[in-house]
């Protein structure tokens, strides 16, 4: 396919440029696997690793890779990284150990970041590894010891890699090095069975021979580890007088940020070449030397301001950057064992040339409104192919790429094909992949087009596996002693999970008690029929097996439902008999406006899209309730009802209930339909009064299509020339007034209406008749989860994390339980962070000095907005990307997500931070609080933290 001959007969450093990324991973790849041996390629951060991960695999199927992520920490923060990522370090580390002396072809794929990083010694994770087969003699008491060394959770039910559950004689594993958690059946000390089991519904999914353990932290709690870390410490710091984190590593508990004393566990930390087999080639992606050094100067510039906040390295228990990372000639010296070779996109005339080149990037035409993108792409494939080339687009998800393949051949792009592998792309000739580049590129006979070539940036993350729908999904997040519902049987008590004997075969049950120690057991494979009830301990709440309570209250619901669906049924056959415009953009012009959604669109909001589609097309008037958690796509469904209403000659109202909230929209709407022979305006009170009376007379004789505004829209002076989709947002926050004009202008047009708040809440507060209702549930694929810390209230910590978000160019979220909190905080950021300029707002403000507030923190005028929870929902404000939590026990556990939710809203990774008292201790209920919403920080986990609260 290319020619490799520039990565040959490498030694020392040497330069090969004209390898745009992408291109240098499918010649390191078919290096490794001509010459049989392994290579390690150093990506510039976590995002290009993962995107490697991906190219090389799409590559080389079949060829090992080994990823080997940084810790998700800044350096000398006094946090901790998070155990999904400490378990994926330690499983790589431990699978480099298994390398050594048995070279193979493997890609070993890390950050700048991770490569600066001491690691442990190589024999260290080579003798805590663990080898474990069915028939073996195990003994319980040791599989527990080695658990609670090597850095493993006990837990009640398992779910994430490093967790440990017991239950008599069965053990649930999650070790690092396997995909899913493993189920241990002994008989004695003889481990008769090992089958994997699906952490969501907790039902075996079949056998496993032999499974090989690694650590999930890399500091071992043994006694000679504990004996060492006292002696090194005392050397390193003094008499510990009290240190909290000292006291409690000595008793084996893991604090916080205790991985900035790593070398104190240890004799000595070794660097990352170490691991690496003899002959490893160690290829440095393009920025990733300078990455290194900037990760260098970082956790030099951190330590010192540690030092100048605690006064010496002693008094403030920090280590020296050189304990923990290669610094000073440290990195090349770990790197001259090895041929290093380092990558470069544009051809330099002192290096060996790979000979690939950038590919063709479609931004001009994209720019221009008398062009068609598609059309130039078309072209351009059909230039490529006649000129002896393989053409791949790349698409960022296997949806966009369906969709890219649907518009191209709208276009008359044929035979197109979809491929998961270069070969299989080579065969093809002309062929859609999904593949996270950011840039296309040419590399000897093979033309890569990516979708942001074409579409102009694009945000997606890999897919995550779409949870089981219904009850099986919740009923997995139970624990013993919680309260469930059984259809037939009520109210009763979740005991566990209990493995029993039926046939001669082990099956897998729910033990479910109930009022005078009945107990039922139900197959797993019947969980659809108990939901969860609550987590609090209700016994009055149980019924009895066979008694008529259950029964009596079933069939008084049953009585009140047959009610409600005697008035649905009415409002049904009244609308049946209205009639409404029949709304069509045509299929071409519709596939191409959705295509310039930034996003992959996300199975629930596909649904909802279809739905409303389906309305607008449907002869009758479309009464529809979009529901979903903030940032989840609600706009977008929204978007392409207009798209479709205005392009079919009718007008289009957008009504939101704030200002600032309006022109969010507008801008939002302006920037999707500027493409399109559409006018959009504005109406509310921020516009001057000559625009708005322009917009009025436009809306009335029909010059504008689409109007976004504030209740200004209900006004009796609004009059519309044919008024065809209304879209409501947040309903339940106008007035009755209001209302009752959103009432009259209903009477005959589509309606739309948009809310996050709760399901049930909005359905009681709805005063326009029973609607049809789309639910979006899941996240948007492209947003990252929000990092988020438990730590004491830390000056060194919150400056360095404001600071970045400003210098980064962001904004910050800094959130106070009371108004009387404000002033402490305003002095706090005044001496300690003075470079940052902030705001300062709260609900005893006079509504316009909160709205200009607001506005002036949503333009991007104050880098920090220090606020009580008046931000708990509002804005969708991208830019905002920390949140700092004072007295975060003071808060309740469905209120810090809610707030956690204000940030992470864009591509960039969020962090929050939920600062406790330094000087006193807070209660076991808020500990619980806090450690519940730090385990939760995947995306869409409100159902489960529900449970929870």
């Amino acid at each position: 396919m290319t020619d490799i001959s520039a990565l040959s007969g490498i030694a020392g450093t040497e330069r090969v440029s004209g390898a745009p990324f992408g291109a240098d991973l499918i010649a390191l790849t078919e290096w490794i696997s001509v010459n049989g041996v392994p290579a390690l390629y150093v990506a510039r951060d976590d995002k290009q690793a993962l995107a490697a991960t991906r190219i090389a695999q799409f590559a080389k199927p079949k060829l090992e890779i080994i990823l080997l992520p940084a810790w998700d920490t800044l350096p000398y923060d006094r946090v901790s990284p998070s155990p999904a990522i400490a378990a994926r370090r330690c499983a790589a580390l431990a699978r480099l150990a298994q390398l050594q002396g048995t070279p193979k072809p493997v890609l070993i794929v890390t950050t700048a970041a991770s490569l600066v990083q001491k690691v442990p010694p190589l024999e260290t994770l080579r003798a805590s590894s663990l080898t474990a087969s069915t028939g073996d003699s195990l003994p319980q008491d040791e599989l527990l010891s080695y658990l609670q060394i090597n850095g493993y959770v006990r837990v009640s039910t398992v779910r994430e890699r490093g967790e440990y559950a017991v239950r008599g004689g069965i053990i649930d594993i999650f070790p690092p090095t396997s995909d899913a958690p493993l189920r241990f059946d002994f008989f004695g000390d003889v481990l008769e069975q090992l089958r994997a089991f699906d952490p969501e519904t907790q039902r075996s999914t079949g056998d496993v021979k032999t499974i090989t353990f690694a650590p999930v932290s890399e500091i071992l709690f043994n006694d000679e580890v504990l004996a060492r870390f006292r002696e090194r410490y005392l050397a390193a710091f003094g008499t510990p007088s009290g240190d909290p984190m000292y006291e409690a590593a000595r008793a084996s508990i893991r604090r916080q940020g205790l991985e900035t004393w790593l070398s104190l566990f240890h004799e000595t930390l070794d660097d990352l070449t170490a691991y690496l087999p003899e002959d490893t080639l160690i290829a440095m992606g393009h920025l990733s030397g300078e990455a290194a050094h900037e990760r260098l100067s970082q956790a030099q510039d951190y330590f010192e301001a540690r030092v100048d906040a605690a006064g010496s390295a002693a008094d403030g228990r920090i280590l020296d950057p050189s304990e923990l990372f290669l610094v000073g000639g440290d990195l090349d010296a770990a790197l001259a064992a090895h041929p290093v070779i380092r990558f470069s996109p544009a051809p330099l005339d002192d290096a060996r040339q790979l000979g690939g080149a950038d590919g063709r990037n479609f931004a001009p035409e994209r720019a221009r409104p008398d062009m068609n993108v598609f059309e130039v792409v078309k072209d351009h494939v059909t230039s490529l192919r006649q000129s002896g080339k393989t053409v791949i687009l790349a698409a960022w998800s296997e949806g966009s790429g369906a969709r890219l393949q649907s518009v191209l051949e709208d276009h008359d792009l044929d035979d197109l094909e979809p491929a998961y592998s270069l070969e299989a792309a080579e065969s093809a000739g002309l062929s859609v992949t999904e593949l996270p580049l950011e840039n296309g590129f040419v590399l000897g006979d093979v033309a890569i087009i990516a979708e942001a070539d074409i579409l102009g940036d694009r945000l997606a993350a890999p897919r995550r596996r779409r949870k089981s729908a219904g009850f099986i999904a919740e009923a997995s997040a139970l624990t013993p002693g919680d309260l469930i519902v059984h259809v037939d049987h009520g109210v009763g008590r979740y005991a566990g999970l209990k493995t029993l004997d039926v046939t001669g075969a082990p099956h897998d049950c729910l033990e479910l008690e109930y009022a005078g120690g009945d107990r039922i057991f139900l197959p797993v494979e019947n969980i659809d029929l108990v939901s969860r009830y609550g987590s609090e301990d209700a016994s009055g709440a149980i019924d009895k097996l066979g008694g008529a309570g259950w029964q009596s209250r079933k069939a008084r619901a049953k009585k009140r439902i047959l009610e409600m669906a005697a008035e649905l049924m009415a409002v049904a056959a009244q609308r049946e008999m209205r009639k409404g415009d029949v709304a069509d953009a045509g299929h071409g012009l519709y596939e191409e406006f959705a295509a310039r959604f930034p996003y992959e669109e996300t199975d629930d909001q596909l649904h909802a899209i279809d739905d409303v589609l389906s309305d607008l097309t449907s002869g009758k008037p479309m009464d529809r309730l979009i529901c979903g958690d903030v940032g989840f796509g609600k706009t977008e469904v929204a978007l392409r009802a207009a798209f479709v209403a205005a392009m079919s000659g009718m007008q289009v109202a957008v009504i939101a209930p704030t200002t600032l909230l309006a022109r969010q929209h507008f801008t939002t709407f302006k920037e999707r339909l500027s493409a399109w022979p559409l006018e959009v305006r504005q109406l509310s009170r921020l516009v001057p009064a000559k625009e708005a009376a322009e917009t009025r007379a436009g809306l009335k004789s029909g010059n504008v299509n689409v109007v976004v505004g504030t209740h200004a829209l209900l006004a009796k002076s609004v009059e519309f020339n044919n008024l065809g989709l209304m879209i409501v947002d947040e309903e339940q926050r106008f007035g009755v007034k209001h209302k009752e004009r959103l009432k009259e202008l209903k009477a005959d047009v589509h309606v739309l209406t948009l809310s996050a708040t709760p399901i049930p809440r909005t359905l009681q507060m709805a005063l326009t008749g029973i609607r049809d209702l789309s639910i979006i549930a899941t996240p948007p694929v492209d947003r990252l989860a929000v990092r988020t810390y438990v730590t004491e209230f830390d000056t060194v910590t919150l400056r360095e994390s404001l600071l970045r978000e400003k210098y980064r160019g962001g904004q910050a979220f800094f959130v106070a339980p009371r108004i009387a909190d404000l002033d402490e905080l305003e002095k706090f950021l005044r001496q300690q962070v003075p470079e940052v300029s902030f705001v300062v707002a709260h609900g005893q403000m006079p509504p316009g000095e909160l709205d200009d507030i607001m506005t002036a923190f949503y333009e991007g005028k104050y880098d920090v907005l220090l606020s009580t929870t008046i931000v708990e929902s509002g804005l969708d404000i991208p830019r905002a990307n920390t949140l700092v939590i004072h007295r975060a026990d003071r808060f309740g556990l469905a209120q810090l997500y809610q707030l956690r939710g204000r940030v992470g809203r864009s591509k960039l990774r969020a962090y929050a931070y939920f600062t406790t008292p330094r000087d006193q201790m807070i209660t076991e209920t808020a500990e619980k609080r806090l450690r519940v919403l730090q385990s939760l920080d995947s995306l869409g986990a409100g159902f489960q933290l529900a449970s929870h609260d």
